[in-house]
C-alpha cells in the first residue's frame, strides 16, 4: 500500500503561511459567497414546493422530476462549459455563469404548468454547468495540493452555509412575503434568492484574478514563493491531454464514486423540508430552522473531518469514512420518518458524511489531471456524478407517490453510499491511495 509520506526542502513557512492567508481571504470568501448562492438556486424549489404543488397541482413525482432534469441540463453542457473557460479565462466565466443562472432563478416565478417547470429546471441547468469544476480547476492555480484538502472543504462546506442561511430565509420569505402585492410566497421565493446571483457575478468580475501574474495585490517575491511551492505538487500518473485521461479506466471509478456521493446530497437536499413537514411541522418558518440542524452538524464536521485529512495527508479513510456516515444517516431517517428527533438526527448524520467528503473526494482526481485535462476531465468526473442527482429526488419522489412514505427510496439511497464506501476503501488502485505531503506542522 503506497502510503508513505514524501520529504520535501524546507521552506520559509512564516513566508508561505503570510502568502497563503492573502491569497485565501483575496480568493476564498468571495467563491464561497458565490457556491452559497448557487445552491440557494439550486434548491429553493425544495422549500417552494411547500407553496406552489398546491397551488399549481404537481404531483411528488413530477416535483422530483423537475428537480432532477436540473441535472439534465447541466450534464449537457458541462464539459462545453469548462473548455469555453479554459479559453476566456475563469473570471469571465465564473461571472458568465453566475448572472445568468441568477436570471433564469429569478424566472421560476412565472411558472404556471409542467411543462415550463421542466423548461426553467432544464435552463437553469445549462447555465449553471461548469461552475464546480470551473472553480475546482481554479484552485489548482493558486492553491497547491497539501492546501486544497481545506480549501475545498471550506467551498463545499458553503452547502452546509446555504442550508444554515437558506432554510430560515426560505421559510420566512415563504411566511411573510405571502400574499404581498398580490402574488404568493413562493414567487417572491425565487425573484428575492436569484438576485444575488446577479450582483455576485459582477463582483466576480472586478475582484478576481485568472492567473497569478495578473494579480496587482501579490509582490514579485510573493508570485515567485507561489510559483515555486505549486511546482513542487507531487502528480499521480498525471497527463494534459483530455484524450488520454478519456483512457483512463479510474476516471470512470472516480465518476462512480461521486455518483453515489451525489445521490447521498440530493436525497436530503432537495427533500429535507418535505420530510420535517411530513412527519409533523407545518409552519414554514419553523420547517427552516429546524433544517437548519442539520447543516450546523455537516458545517462542525466538515471543518473537523478536513482539518484530520490536511493534518495526517490520509485521503481514502476519512473518504470512505464520510460514505459510511451517510449511510448510516439514511437508514436512520427512512426507519423513524415520522419521529422530528430521531429524523433530523439521521439527516445531520448524512448531511455531515456527505458534505465533508466532497471536499477530500475532489483530492484525488486533481493529482492526476493537469492543464486542459484538469478543466475538461474535471467536467466529466462531475458530469457522470451529477447522474445521482438525476435519480435521487426523482426516485424518492416517486416512491412517495406509490407507496405513500419515501422510506424506501431513502433506504435505496444508504445502500448507495454504503457500496459507495466499499469502492472508496477497496476499489481505488494502489498507486493512488497516497498520503499527501505534510508541510509545516502550525500552517495555517
Amino acid at each position: 500500500m503506497l502510503e508513505t509520506l514524501t520529504e520535501i526542502p524546507e521552506m520559509d513557512t512564516a513566508a508561505e503561511a503570510h502568502l497563503f492567508n492573502k491569497v485565501t481571504r483575496r480568493i476564498v470568501p468571495l467563491i464561497l459567497a458565490c457556491f452559497v448562492v448557487a445552491y440557494l438556486d439550486r434548491v429553493n424549489i425544495s422549500f417552494a414546493k411547500l407553496q406552489m404543488q398546491a397551488q399549481l397541482g404537481f404531483s411528488d413525482a413530477a416535483y422530483g422530476f423537475g428537480a432532477s432534469v436540473f441535472f439534465v441540463g447541466y450534464l449537457l453542457f458541462e464539459i462545453p462549459s469548462n473548455a469555453i473557460m479554459v479559453r476566456t479565462g475563469a473570471r469571465r466565466w465564473i461571472a458568465r455563469i453566475m448572472i445568468s443562472w441568477g436570471i433564469a432563478s429569478a424566472a421560476m416565478m412565472f411558472v404556471r404548468d409542467e411543462t415550463w417547470f421542466y423548461i426553467l429546471r432544464f435552463l437553469l441547468g445549462a447555465l449553471e454547468a461548469g461552475f464546480v469544476p470551473g472553480v475546482l480547476y481554479f484552485y489548482t492555480q493558486w492553491f497547491p495540493a497539501e492546501r486544497r484538502g481545506r480549501v475545498n472543504s471550506y467551498f463545499f462546506g458553503a452547502i452546509a452555509l446555504c442550508g444554515i442561511i437558506g432554510g430560515p430565509i426560505s421559510g420566512g420569505i415563504l411566511k411573510f412575503f405571502d400574499g404581498l402585492n398580490g402574488m404568493p410566497g413562493w414567487q417572491w421565493l425565487f425573484l428575492l434568492e436569484g438576485l444575488p446571483s446577479v450582483l455576485l457575478g459582477i463582483v466576480v468580475l472586478i475582484v478576481l484574478d485568472d492567473r497569478m501574474e495578473d494579480a496587482k495585490w501579490l509582490t514579485p517575491a510573493e508570485k515567485t514563493l507561489l510559483a515555486s511551492i505549486l511546482s513542487r505538487d507531487r502528480k499521480v500518473d498525471s497527463t494534459h491531454s483530455f484524450l488520454v485521461a478519456l483512457r483512463w479506466p479510474v476516471i470512470y471509478l472516480f465518476s462512480l464514486i461521486y455518483f453515489g456521493l451525489c445521490m447521498g446530497i440530493y436525497g436530503f437536499l432537495f427533500w429535507m423540508p418535505q420530510l420535517v413537514k411530513s412527519a409533523g411541522t407545518s409552519d414554514p418558518l419553523i420547517i427552516g430552522l429546524i433544517t437548519m440542524i442539520p447543516y450546523l452538524a455537516a458545517m462542525a464536521g466538515t471543518v473537523l473531518i478536513s482539518h484530520s485529512s490536511d493534518r495526517t495527508g490520509e485521503r481514502r479513510w476519512h473518504l470512505a469514512s464520510c460514505a459510511i456516515a451517510a449511510a448510516l444517516g439514511y437508514l436512520i431517517s427512512a426507519t423513524w420518518p415520522g419521529h422530528t428527533v430521531l429524523l433530523v438526527l439521521g439527516l445531520s448524520i448524512s448531511a455531515t458524511g456527505v458534505i465533508a467528503s466532497f471536499g477530500i473526494f475532489w483530492m484525488f482526481p486533481a493529482r492526476m489531471l493537469t492543464g486542459a485535462a484538469a478543466a475538461a476531465g474535471l467536467a466529466l468526473i462531475n458530469s457522470l456524478g451529477q447522474f445521482g442527482g438525476i435519480v435521487a429526488p426523482y426516485m424518492v419522489g416517486k416512491v412517495k407517490d406509490l407507496l405513500g412514505s419515501p422510506s424506501m427510496g431513502l433506504y435505496a439511497i444508504a445502500v448507495v453510499c454504503a457500496i459507495t464506501a466499499v469502492l472508496i476503501a477497496w476499489g481505488l488502485p494502489r498507486k493512488i491511495r497516497f498520503r499527501d505531503v505534510v508541510v509545516a506542522r502550525g500552517q495555517n
